[in-house]
């Protein structure tokens, strides 16, 4: 998330210092709001009011979530997965004599 937080903060200076030279006065002022929305706080003290402006922090806001949503998804799959591989025999196997040692059902082609 660290490349989005400088050229979101860039692109919403250029966009909203013309309606709000005050909130937007710099681009390290306009960092504040980088970072406010793209941790997806979103305390509401700095808002565009422009319409690229807007655009362009919707675009930004659903960014940082797909920069957050995704790496823990695939990071949760593996999880999962781990500790499906780990996983005791079920009752079900230990009524039927079935599951125990040698029974991992992953193939040990790969």
């Amino acid at each position: 998330m660290g490349f989005v937080l400088p050229v979101a903060s860039t692109v919403m200076y250029y966009a909203e210092h013309g309606a709000q030279p005050d909130v937007f006065a710099s681009i390290p002022h306009a960092m504040w709001w980088g970072i406010v929305t793209l941790t997806t706080v979103g305390y509401g003290d700095v808002v565009p009011v422009t319409v690229l402006g807007r655009m362009m922090a919707g675009l930004f806001a659903v960014t940082a979530l797909f920069l957050i949503a995704v790496p823990t998804a695939i990071l949760g799959a593996g999880f999962m997965e781990e500790m499906e591989v780990g996983e005791p025999a079920s009752s079900e196997d230990r009524r039927t004599g079935s599951g125990g040692a040698g029974t991992d059902e992953r193939s040990s082609d790969s």
